[in-house]
């Protein structure tokens, strides 16, 4: 059972990135969308999807201290990922540099505990 704490954390803390990639761009969405009905659609999905992800986020089964450097790693995959389908923005150079780095010391956290 106890090995499952560990995935269940990162489930959780996966879980509340996308929620909250895809809420964020919802939200920007929204914000300059002209048609009221859609726009009040949109608003209320960011606002369900940013709930979820604060839920998520608090939920995970595991101290905030530890999962900060998985959150910050796993939130900055999921804004790019999400960042093409909605916008059709491709990172930069720049942007996958610093992002490896990113990644690179969530895993040195992660995995230095």
């Amino acid at each position: 059972m106890r090995a499952f704490r560990p995935m269940k954390a990162v489930a959780f803390i996966i879980a509340a990135t996308i929620f909250e990639a895809v809420g964020d761009a919802l939200m920007r969405i929204a914000l300059h969308y002209h048609v009221m009905p859609g726009r009040i659609m949109l608003f209320a999905s960011a606002t369900v999807l940013l709930a979820m992800y604060g839920a998520f986020l608090n939920l995970a089964p595991v101290e905030f201290a530890t999962a900060t450097g998985i959150y910050l790693a796993s939130l900055f995959i999921a804004f790019q990922v999400v960042n093409y389908p909605f916008f059709r923005h491709t990172p930069s150079p720049g942007v996958l540099l610093g992002g490896t780095f990113i990644v690179v010391g969530a895993a040195i956290i992660y995995f230095s505990k």
